[in-house]
């Protein structure tokens, strides 16, 4: 039987200037600081996965979706090889913990924790380098 990693997405997610992460509220990592993401359902596209995990965890709408990247690297999620398709936006709306998201954190891009879930720590300075004096 041939064994396929699963697929996730996380986003990368702007709301009054500030940074947006989760405190997870379950296991791998519970009730560390992460970027809002999940799992990808059947029948649904990686984008609208975005959108669907970012209203879910956060509450917020989000607009200019942008691809940020593909991380693939088989032990970067303790339950199992994961592949997470990247994006960030700009969120709006209403912002409230929700799903497996024990709380909200807004963070400056300066005082981002340095212990995140996952390899999030990774992308958010993938992030910065692709982004860095541009617009997000």
């Amino acid at each position: 039987m041939r064994r396929l990693p699963s697929l996730a997405v996380d986003i990368i997610i702007f709301f009054d200037n500030k940074l947006i992460l989760i405190k997870r509220g379950r296991e791998p990592f519970k009730n560390s600081f992460a970027i809002p993401g999940g799992f990808v359902e059947y029948g649904e596209t990686v984008e609208n996965a975005a959108i669907r995990e970012s209203k879910e965890e956060t509450g917020l709408d989000i607009t200019k979706l942008t691809l940020l990247g593909v991380y693939s690297k088989p032990d970067r999620d303790p339950r199992g090889h994961t592949v997470s398709i990247v994006f960030h936006g700009i969120g709006s709306g209403t912002s409230k913990a929700g799903d497996d998201a024990k709380e909200l954190g807004l963070f400056d891009l300066n005082q981002i924790p340095k212990n995140l879930a996952f390899d999030h720590n990774k992308i958010i300075r993938d992030f910065l380098i692709v982004y860095k004096g541009g617009q997000i």
